[in-house]
C-alpha cells in the first residue's frame, strides 16, 4: 500500500567531520524522484572537484517505495558507503531525501569497518540536525454546487484537511478540491447526507 502521508526534509543540511585526516562532508536534500537525486550528486561533484569520493544514497519517493531506493559506493570498497548511508535514510522514515557524502582522502586507510562507520555516522548526525515537514499525497476532485449550498460546503471543508485549489463563480460554483485521502470518504458521506445525494465529487485526472 502506498504511503499517503510522510515526512520530507524542510531544507538542506550539512554535517562535516574529520576522521584520520580524511574529511567527510555529508549533505542532505529534499529530492523528488531519481532524476533530482542524481542531479544533486552531480552538483556536488562539480562543487568538490578535488575530492576522492562522492558516495550517495536516496529514498527518492515515498518511504516504502523500494523502486525509488538507490545508492553508490563510488569507488569505495563494496558495501562500505552507499548501503550504510541508505540504511540510515530508511531508518529515519523520511521520503524524497538524498544523502551525498563527499570524502577528501587524508592518506590513512580506515579499513572496511571504519568506512562503514564513517559514512553511516555522517548521515546519522546530519539526520539529527535535519528539519522535517509533513507531505500529504493529495487526490484532486471537482465539485459543482449552487450558490445557496456554498456556505455549508465551505463549513464542511473547513473542518477537514482539504485544500481549495480553484474556485470559479459562474452560473454555479465550481470547486477543485485537494483531499488528504483519509478525509475523502467522511467528507463524501457528509456531503451525501446534507444534500440528499444531489452533489457529486468527480475525480480529477492529472
Amino acid at each position: 500500500m502506498q504511503t499517503m502521508e510522510f515526512f520530507i526534509p524542510k531544507a538542506d543540511t550539512i554535517f562535516e567531520e574529520e576522521i584520520k585526516k580524511s574529511r567527510f562532508i555529508t549533505y542532505l536534500r529534499h529530492t523528488e524522484g531519481m532524476e533530482q537525486a542524481k542531479a544533486f550528486w552531480q552538483e556536488l561533484k562539480m562543487q568538490h572537484p578535488h575530492a576522492r569520493h562522492w558516495c550517495w544514497a536516496t529514498v527518492a519517493g515515498t518511504p516504502n517505495d523500494s523502486q525509488q531506493y538507490g545508492f553508490s559506493d563510488d569507488g569505495e570498497p563494496s558495501g562500505t558507503a552507499g548501503k550504510p548511508m541508505l540504511n540510515y535514510l530508511l531508518g529515519s522514515g523520511l521520503g524524497e531525501i538524498t544523502a551525498v557524502v563527499v570524502r577528501y582522502y587524508g592518506g590513512i586507510q580506515l579499513g572496511t569497518g571504519g568506512l562503514v562507520k564513517a559514512y553511516g555516522n555522517g548521515v546519522q548526525q546530519a539526520l539529527l540536525q535535519l528539519e522535517r515537514v509533513r507531505k500529504v499525497l493529495r487526490k484532486n476532485y471537482r465539485l459543482q454546487c449552487e450558490y445557496e449550498q456554498f456556505n455549508t460546503i465551505s463549513h464542511l471543508i473547513g473542518g477537514r484537511d482539504i485544500d481549495i485549489i480553484e474556485q470559479h463563480f459562474g452560473e454555479k460554483v465550481d470547486l477543485l478540491l485537494a483531499f488528504n485521502p483519509i478525509d475523502f470518504e467522511p467528507f463524501s458521506d457528509e456531503l451525501t447526507q446534507r444534500f440528499s445525494g444531489k452533489l457529486t465529487l468527480i475525480k480529477e485526472d492529472i
